[in-house]
């Protein structure tokens, strides 16, 4: 919970967290080695120097850190688990479902569980994701467009099976899809990331809410105009975030432009964990204005009240959160309790 200096709460939802391990032990070959090199790169190159790890502990950092950097330190209430399984690359999986659902036992009113698919799976696949609603009841998926599959490099939204899945999806009840659109990740392939592929798909089910995660970067132009006329398209803010502190002026530019085109209820918090902590986004966040000129040429400024839905408020009416009667829970868990 973040409180403002009036004693205003603000109720904190972080929509993209991993507890991955790209333990030596765990990495397959240099693609995976490659892969979290990058990752940490991101981590290293945008985050304020006093909230750099070390690589070692970058690489898998485990369920008590990962506890206390969000829900101690770093004011969130709830995360979301986006899985990222890259089997190619990592011998038990990068980040998948079954190692996000630890902690979600060990806290279940603090996290939120979500599944995965690729359409490349074909029967197997919709069957693995039957077994993921009855088993952790998952309510919406992480998808990864550029991920390797044998000698294929990527899928699209808009492919015939990935329509399957999406129709699977609806008769399941997982009304949530978050697509990695965004920056590559080396050796991923940019173009499998392309956000194009939203747009027939968001049209074709009315009905799912495609979050898609980073927006687009680097193609925030394109996300916009399809987020403007799809109703059920949301942007998640993992990396954009980070820059509020790298680059403030770019951080304002995008905000703004998201604001105006796909506006405050459409988008959603995120640190994309532990790439970059929760506290010092949040902290510089609720402190963050828009310059002058940004006000003058877009017309609104960032009140109080698009803080707290970005935060919190528009995941939560994603996912069916009663945020007061979830404080009243939360205040008494183990780490409510604790507090």
């Amino acid at each position: 919970m973040y409180r403002t200096s009036t004693g205003e709460e603000i109720f904190v939802i972080d929509g993209h967290v991993h507890l991955w391990d790209a333990s030596p032990e765990n990495i397959r070959n240099k693609y995976g080695e490659g892969f979290i090199n990058c990752f940490y790169d991101y981590h290293r190159n945008l985050s304020p120097e006093e909230y750099l790890w070390d690589r070692s502990v970058f690489a898998r950092y485990g369920p008590e850190k990962m506890t206390r950097d969000l829900f101690v330190d770093g004011y969130v209430d709830m995360a979301i688990f986006q899985p990222t399984y890259l089997k190619e690359f990592f011998r038990q999986g990068f980040n998948t479902t079954e190692q996000n659902a630890v902690l979600k036992d060990m806290y279940p009113d603090r996290f939120i569980l979500n599944g995965a698919f690729d359409p490349r799976d074909g029967e197997a696949g919709l069957e693995y994701l039957e077994a993921l609603v009855e088993h952790y009841g998952i309510r919406g998926v992480k998808l990864y467009t550029a991920e390797w599959r044998g000698n294929s490099k990527g899928w699209k939204l808009t492919d015939p099976w990935a329509y399957r899945y999406l129709e699977k999806c609806e008769e399941l009840g997982i009304k949530n899809i978050h697509v990695h659109k965004g920056p590559t990740i080396w050796p991923l392939n940019r173009d499998a990331f392309d956000v194009a592929d939203v747009d027939e798909a968001a049209s074709a089910f009315p009905n799912l809410n495609f979050i898609v995660e980073h927006c687009g970067i680097p193609r925030i132009d394109d996300f916009c105009w399809i987020a403007t006329q799809e109703p059920n398209v949301y942007g998640g803010l993992a990396v954009v975030m980070p820059f509020i502190h790298s680059r403030p002026r770019y951080f304002a530019e995008v905000l703004a432009n998201l604001l105006w085109w796909v506006g405050e209820d459409r988008l959603l918090f995120a640190s994309d964990y532990a790439i970059w902590q929760p506290r010092w986004l949040v902290e510089k966040f609720m402190a963050f204005d828009f310059p002058e000129d940004i006000k003058e040429e877009f017309g609104f400024e960032l009140t109080l009240d698009v803080k707290r839905k970005i935060l919190g408020e528009n995941a939560a009416r994603l996912y069916g959160i009663d945020i007061e009667a979830q404080k009243q829970k939360l205040a008494h868990d183990p780490i409510g309790a604790g507090r």
